[in-house]
Formats: C-alpha cells, sequence, structure tokens
C-alpha cells in the first residue's frame, strides 16, 4: 500500500518542497485507518450480533374477540413475560419512565456522552461510583444478557447499546425494555406487572401506580409491595417526589399517589383454561397477542354452570359444554371440564373421542332424505330384527310396530335408525360424513368397515366434529370447520364449504326435532314467550359412559356432555337425564332466541314413501370416485399420495384396467396411484361376482 501511495505523482519525491503532499498523504492514511476501524466494528458486529433470545420469547396472551383476558403461558422457569405493547400502554407512564430513567433517550445513539462524563467525574471526585450513567438501551442490553457489575461489563453494555441502536428505532428499543424489566418474583414486563399487582392492563395508571412501577425495575425484590410493602412504599414516594422536582406530577398528585393503597399479587385470569392455552400455545412467536373467538363472559357463566353439573352428578364426574356461532363458525365458548380440581379435569373433553350415543341417528334420516329412500311421514317397522349377525334393541326394550320417521327420530328408537342406515349403507354415511372432515374412529383396528352399529354410536367422535355437523344442519346442510380466532371466522365465512346434504332435507330434520320432547321439569319452549325454540338431540353410550345433547338455536350450537374422563362406565345417566338439563341451561345462559314454532300442518309422506322397504341385495355401490368424474391429485405415479377408493358391499375387489387394487398393508383401504393424467375405467367386485363400473378422468394438480 505504501509503495502504492508514493507512486501517485502528488505523492513522489519530485515535489517535496511544498507541504501539500505530505498532507495529503497523512490525510488518506488517515481515512483507510478509519476505514479499516469501521470495517473491523462491521465485521464483529456481524459476526458477534446481541444476543436476542430473551427478547424474542414472552409469554402468548390469548384474549377473547372484544379484547378481554383469557390466559396467558409462562416462559423459561415459570416465568410472566408479556410483550409490551406502547399503543396499548398510559402515554404518561412511558413519558415518565423515559423522564426519570434517561432523558436524553431520544437523542443519544445508546450511549449518552454526557451522563458518562458525570458518572466519571462524580467517581473521581467522591472516590467512588455514585452513578452508572446508563441509559435505558444499555439497561436493555443487561436485561438481554445479564452480567456481572463490573467495569468490563458496563463496557460490553455500551457496545450492545450501539449495536441495539443500530438495529432497531427507539420505539422497539423501549417497548423491549418495558417488556423485560422486572418486576419481582417471576413477573418481567409492564404489562405483567400491571395485570399482576393491579388487576389491568397498562392503559390507564394511577399517579401511584405509575410511580411504583417505575421504582420496582431499579431493586425489584427489595421493594415487591407483596412482601417488602414498606420498602415500596419508601421508593413509591421517591420517584414522586422526582416527577414533582422535573414537573411530571403536582404536589397535589404526588400526595395522592403516595396516599394510594399498596396492592397485593394476585393470580392470572385463566379463562377457558384448555382452549385458550390451546391457542396462545399455537400462537407465532412473533405474535404476542391471539384473539380468539372466545367470548370471556359467556365463558364464565358457562363455567359455572358446568362445574355445578359435574359436582351434582358425583365426585368422577366432569362435564363439557361448547358453543359455536353458525355464522362463521366461531366458538364462542368451549369448556373443556368441569375444572382442574375434578378428577380427569386437566383432559379437555371437547377433543377426547368419545361415543356418540344416538346424536348421530339426525344424520342417518338427513341422508335417507336426500336419497329418497324416505320422508319425515315414511312409515317403518319398529320391530324385533336381525340384520345379519347384528340384532339391535331399542333402549327401553319396547316395540312400537309402525312407526312414522318423524316418531322414530323424535323417540330415538333404535331399530328404525339402523334399518334406514342399512338402506343409506354404513359405509357410504361414513364416507360422506368424514367427507366433511369430521373423523369416526373405530374403536378396534381389526374392524376395516364401518358396521349398523354405527347407528347407536358404534364409532368414536369428538364433541368439537360434532358441533361442526350440527352446525351443518343449521346452516341449509352447509358443513365448514370451526373458527378459534376471529381470522378464522372471517376465512371460514368467505369460503363456501362442503355440502354434506340439501337445505330441504337439513330444514326436516331440524323441524323434527324442534318437536323432541324437553328435559323433565322444563316447559317446553313453544309454550313460553320469548324462550329458545331448541332443535335438539341426546346420546347415551353403552355402559351409559357418556351422556350427551347437541342443539340448535338461534344461530348457535351447543354441545353438552356428561360423563367420566376415564371412559368408566356409569348408572343410569342417560342423555336425557345427564346432559339435556345443561343444554337447556346453557341455550337460557346463551339467551338465544330461535326459530319460531312451524305452522301446524297435517303430515303425509309422499306415496313412494309411505312405507320404508328393506334393503335390497342388489351388489356394491361405488361411493368415490363416482362414474364421470374428473378428480385432481397433487402429484400422480408411486411418488403420490394416491385416492381411497369406496364402496358399499361385501368381500370388495377393485380393478383398474383390469389390473386389481391390492389394499394398502397398513390402513386395509384400496389406495389406486394413478400413473398419469388421463382417463381410466374402475370397477369393483364384491363376493357373489356383482360388478359396479365407474370412467372417471384423473387431472394432475
Amino acid at each position: 500500500m505504501r509503495r502504492f501511495l508514493l507512486s501517485l505523482p502528488f505523492m513522489g519525491r519530485d515535489r517535496p518542497r511544498s507541504g501539500q503532499g505530505g498532507g495529503l498523504r497523512r490525510f488518506l492514511l488517515l481515512l483507510i485507518a478509519l476505514l479499516a476501524v469501521e470495517t473491523t466494528l462491521l465485521t464483529l458486529d456481524a459476526i458477534l450480533p446481541p444476543d436476542m433470545t430473551r427478547g424474542e420469547r414472552s409469554s402468548p396472551v390469548a384474549l377473547d374477540h372484544n379484547g378481554a383476558w383469557l390466559r396467558a403461558l409462562p416462559v423459561e422457569d415459570g416465568r410472566w413475560r408479556i410483550r409490551a405493547d406502547l399503543a396499548r400502554t398510559d402515554p404518561a407512564f412511558v413519558r415518565r419512565v423515559v423522564r426519570i430513567e434517561d432523558e436524553r433517550f431520544w437523542l443519544h445513539p445508546g450511549v449518552d456522552p454526557l451522563a458518562v462524563i458525570r458518572a466519571t467525574a462524580s467517581a473521581v471526585i467522591h472516590g467512588r461510583v455514585g452513578s452508572g450513567a446508563s441509559t435505558l438501551t444499555m439497561q436493555t442490553a443487561r436485561l438481554l444478557e445479564p452480567r456481572p457489575r463490573t467495569l468490563p461489563s458496563k463496557l460490553i453494555e455500551m457496545v450492545r447499546a450501539l449495536q441495539l441502536e443500530a438495529r432497531y428505532s427507539k420505539k422497539e428499543i423501549l417497548a423491549l425494555y418495558l417488556t423485560l424489566a422486572p418486576y419481582g418474583g417471576n413477573l418481567e414486563g409492564v404489562r405483567s406487572a400491571s395485570l399482576s399487582y393491579f388487576g389491568h392492563e397498562p392503559q390507564n395508571l394511577t399517579g401511584g401506580e405509575q410511580a411504583l412501577l417505575i421504582a420496582l425495575p431499579q431493586a425489584p425484590e427489595a421493594r415487591r409491595p407483596d412482601r417488602k410493602p414498606e420498602a415500596a412504599r419508601a421508593a413509591r414516594a421517591i420517584v414522586a417526589g422526582k416527577l414533582v422536582r422535573i414537573r411530571e406530577f403536582t404536589a397535589q398528585t404526588a400526595a395522592e399517589a403516595e396516599g394510594e393503597t399498596l396492592p397485593g399479587r394476585s393470580r392470572f385470569p385463566t379463562l377457558a383454561w384448555h382452549a385458550a392455552g390451546q391457542a396462545a400455545a399455537a400462537a407465532p412467536k412473533s405474535q404476542a397477542t391471539i384473539v380468539t373467538t372466545l367470548d370471556a363472559g359467556l365463558q364464565e357463566r358457562l363455567e359455572r354452570a358446568v362445574r355445578e353439573t359435574a359436582a351434582a352428578q358425583g365426585p368422577e364426574t366432569t362435564a363439557a359444554v361448547l358453543v359455536v356461532e353458525i355464522r362463521g363458525r366461531a366458538v364462542r365458548a368451549a369448556v373443556g371440564s368441569g375444572g382442574l380440581d375434578r378428577s380427569g379435569g386437566w383432559i379437555d373433553m371437547t377433543r377426547a373421542l368419545r361415543s356418540p350415543g344416538s346424536s348421530l341417528k339426525p344424520f342417518i334420516y338427513g341422508l335417507a332424505f336426500d336419497d329418497g329412500i324416505a320422508a319425515p311421514d315414511t312409515l317403518i317397522d319398529d320391530e324385533v330384527h336381525r340384520f345379519g349377525d347384528y340384532q339391535p334393541e331399542n333402549f327401553d326394550r319396547a316395540y312400537h310396530g309402525k312407526v312414522t320417521v318423524r316418531e322414530a327420530l323424535r323417540h330415538s328408537l333404535n331399530v328404525p335408525a339402523v334399518a334406514t342406515l342399512d338402506r343409506v349403507g354404513a359405509e357410504n354415511f361414513q364416507h360422506r360424513i368424514e367427507s366433511t372432515g369430521v373423523s369416526l374412529v373405530r374403536p378396534s383396528a381389526n374392524l376395516r368397515e364401518a358396521g349398523l352399529a354405527l347407528a347407536l354410536g358404534g364409532e368414536g367422535i369428538t364433541l368439537r366434529d360434532l358441533a361442526l355437523l350440527y352446525a351443518a344442519l343449521g346452516d341449509g346442510g352447509i358443513a365448514k370447520p370451526l373458527a378459534w380466532t376471529e381470522a378464522d371466522a372471517a376465512r371460514v365465512q368467505r369460503t363456501g364449504g362442503s355440502r354434506l346434504m340439501r337445505e330441504a332435507s337439513a330444514e326436516q330434520i331440524l323441524a323434527i326435532l324442534r318437536e323432541s320432547p324437553p328435559p323433565e321439569g322444563r316447559i317446553p319452549a313453544a309454550l313460553t314467550e320469548g324462550g329458545p325454540r331448541l332443535a335438539f338431540k341426546t346420546g347415551t353410550s353403552y355402559g351409559f359412559r357418556d351422556a350427551l345433547a347437541a342443539g340448535v338455536v338461534g344461530g348457535y350450537v351447543i354441545i353438552a356432555w356428561t360423563g367420566r374422563a376415564d371412559g368408566g362406565a356409569r348408572g343410569d345417566l342417560t342423555g336425557r337425564d345427564a346432559a339435556l338439563p345443561l343444554l337447556f341451561d346453557a341455550a337460557d345462559i346463551l339467551g338465544a332466541q330461535g326459530a319460531s314454532p312451524a305452522p301446524i300442518a297435517p303430515h303425509g309422506a309422499p306415496k313412494a314413501l309411505i312405507q320404508l322397504a328393506r334393503a335390497k341385495d342388489a351388489g356394491p355401490n361405488l361411493i368415490f370416485p363416482p362414474d364421470k368424474a374428473a378428480v385432481t391429485v397433487e402429484t400422480t405415479g408411486p411418488a403420490g399420495k394416491g385416492l381411497t377408493l369406496a364402496a358399499t358391499g361385501e368381500g370388495l375387489r377393485w380393478y383398474v384396467g383390469g389390473e386389481e387394487i391390492r389394499p394398502d398393508p397398513v390402513s386395509g383401504r384400496p389406495i389406486w396411484k394413478p400413473p398419469s393424467p388421463g382417463f381410466y375405467d374402475l370397477s369393483v367386485v364384491d363376493a357373489e361376482g356383482r360388478k359396479a363400473k365407474a370412467r372417471v378422468r384423473i387431472n394432475s394438480g
């Protein structure tokens, strides 16, 4: 480099007389040295950036749809570190924090030269360190990377402060400080402190609250108001005095602040413990607050009702309630158990697989209406009948001869429901239910096909999936997923969903369910002015393990369940006795207004559907893919996921272009992986050689 510089015309030895050449050379050398220092610093900054782990990890908070607090989750070591939001923090408090802690915060680059000079001079004069000259940015750096309070640590904090200022805005640094500042015990951040000590967000703070929150981070353990009230009171008074001197407080405000009662520490709200906890846990790291669809007021009242119901039914009993607003499928309340202090209370029963009992019967009849198999007033035999090796019985072991479908559903008769499912087809029914995104789980992996016991609760389902199905009934037969956040609800509302049944069929089912007899001691809604017009169905599983009631009323779906979390049997507690009263209580709490009673009119089935005929043995029924269908797959060939073929019948074998499709060794279901886009001929053959065919077109996504 030196040789290069000397070779320049104005730096050569042929012009030594003037001092200009030497001056330029020194200037360039200084410039190069500065560039080298800057390059070194930039390289070190890139190699050794500030550790932002603590700043990025905060306690996610779940709020209800109106912004009310539901639940938060702690971070490492059980600490509550709730991310500060300057837009939701009292601006007077923010201004006063800066005035007390770092008056030139908005001006300096992270290190305040004047404060450093003042602290150094004070140390020289008094022979000891009296002021640390720490800016808010330096304090933030120390909170991000805690170190012993030594001179080398202070120098590192200065470097880190400069790095933070280069990366973040002043407001972001201030928010980071108010997120990490310690407030005693396991509380970090002004939101955690305000919520725990005062019971509210720091949006509107009294003078005493502000003074205490400013004083605490300076000595959080020594000044904790719940453990060291005298020290806390003295520190609050000192800060109030400082605020008077800098004209942020008047003397009267300071006196009022000092007169305020010191707070204790309270627990954070834990409404919707299961659902809000799941929502908070699923929130992205960058999102400190998630707004759910839940309604805190409704949730609180329903939790009380569920707790009382569970307690009344025995020490081993728990209960659950789900309320879904049909429009947008927003979940407005989700009570997962009868309380954390009860047996199994930590388990979210809205997500647990339980037997639905008879609660799927409305969908059996609805699909029968859809398929032209029956109508509400079709006559059906309620008598002893064996379906292959399966012989169902009515719950009361009584039979009623010929009844209408309307009567069979209202009184939840078992034999007519099984007979109708036999006509619809158990496998067909299961595929149509699962096409909505609902999962029906068989009790044994050895059961390869759905059986007629499905009509009486022979397969497991979650309360959430049951709510999805009943919401489809209330929405003209359109099924959509449940929404747990306001963003999801808006998105679901815009989507078309999938059709489970025709609108007319759904309306007919709801009309029948509105005629169901109410629980004992409750006046029928049709006879009470302004009472909710509930369309409901109950269910009781084998061994009285599950008592369930599902209802549609006033634009909402309500699912109520009681039972034991461990699936144990209970004595004689049916869905009508144990769950239906809770459903009616939930409807009263909700205050939903349902549809008015249907006009009185004579009933009568269409002529062709006067009597439900026995199922004819007509060979296999190909369900998926149907004939002339166009199916789009993401990937064709062996690497693709393939299509799960579905049909009803016994001993089925599948063929595509004459080549047999073997069942998948894991699921036992036939899975076909089309080799390429195009047209294909499919056929399914049952044990007796009867065949069903379909010609389908495969498109590649």
